[in-house]
């Protein structure tokens, strides 16, 4: 049964474009609202979301939004670059 299955999904992955699976797994990766504050500073998933937010501009001839996206997920896995504090706390009281 696995194996029927394995076929399915590859014939459907097959029927996807490159740029399509791409976007696919982009928003595969992208950090939704509700697990913002849980992954805002997990660089693996912030480092994963950029860098496949980046291979759907490379695909489509746009390097000039690409970089900065590769720049991005480099940051999240050098450490040169951090979670900002949420801006909707620490203000006021």
């Amino acid at each position: 049964m696995l194996k029927t299955t394995q076929s399915t999904q590859n014939v459907n992955l097959n029927e996807l474009s490159t740029i399509e699976l791409a976007q696919a797994l982009a928003q595969r990766l992208a950090i939704s609202e509700k697990d913002w504050h849980r992954l805002k500073a997990n660089r693996p998933a912030r480092a994963s979301e950029q860098a496949a937010a980046a291979l759907v501009f490379l695909l489509k001839n746009q390097a000039d939004e690409a970089l900065p996206r590769l720049s991005q997920a480099v940051g999240w896995l050098d450490k040169s670059i951090s979670a900002p504090p949420c801006p909707t706390h620490g203000h006021g009281k």
